[in-house]
């Protein structure tokens, strides 16, 4: 069913590369094509131009972080992620988003910050208390790790492995 979904994304990526897009949407449908076709560049200049058309299209921004994650362009991914939390400051998925950056590059407090405010705006966030977990783990903060764990578990993220070391 996946394969069909990409197949279908993929052919109608060349539909719209035939056609002159205009619209930021159309570039963001392009982009994503792109990108389940592993043309990582392609898609980054696609969201460039879903973003010159609309200049606070925070998914956009979003998915430009993302392709640029793949890149290993992390600091150009976290200006990204930043950009669209400027525009839409309770936008989960760009805090989650900046906040697995970070984590590549074990800025562990600011995973923690970055998840801590997910949290905030979707209490019930499974995979970012998880992941807030593995952070304070990082840091040293067994307790807030085990917390944060038995937490994620309760919402229904596997934590077994995190719970197995923070908490015994």
């Amino acid at each position: 069913m996946k394969n069909i979904l990409y197949l279908f994304l993929a052919l109608a990526s060349f539909g719209l590369s035939a056609q002159t897009k205009t619209t930021a949407e159309e570039y963001l449908n392009s982009a994503i094509s792109k990108l389940y076709l592993e043309n990582i560049k392609g898609a980054i200049a696609d969201f460039t131009m879903a973003i010159k058309i609309d200049s606070n299209y925070v998914e956009a921004y979003r998915k430009r972080g993302l392709a640029k994650e793949v890149l290993k362009d992390f600091s150009g991914a976290i200006v990204d992620y930043t950009k669209a939390i400027e525009i839409d400051p309770n936008y989960a998925p760009a805090y989650r988003d900046r906040g697995i950056v970070k984590g590549k590059l074990k800025d562990y407090s600011g995973v923690v910050e970055d998840y801590t405010r997910a949290i905030e705006i979707d209490p019930n966030y499974a995979s970012a208390y998880f992941n807030r977990g593995v952070s304070k783990f990082y840091l040293g903060d067994l307790t807030g790790a085990c917390k944060d764990a038995r937490k994620a578990q309760a919402l229904g993220d596997d934590a077994s492995i995190l719970i197995k070391k923070a908490c015994n």
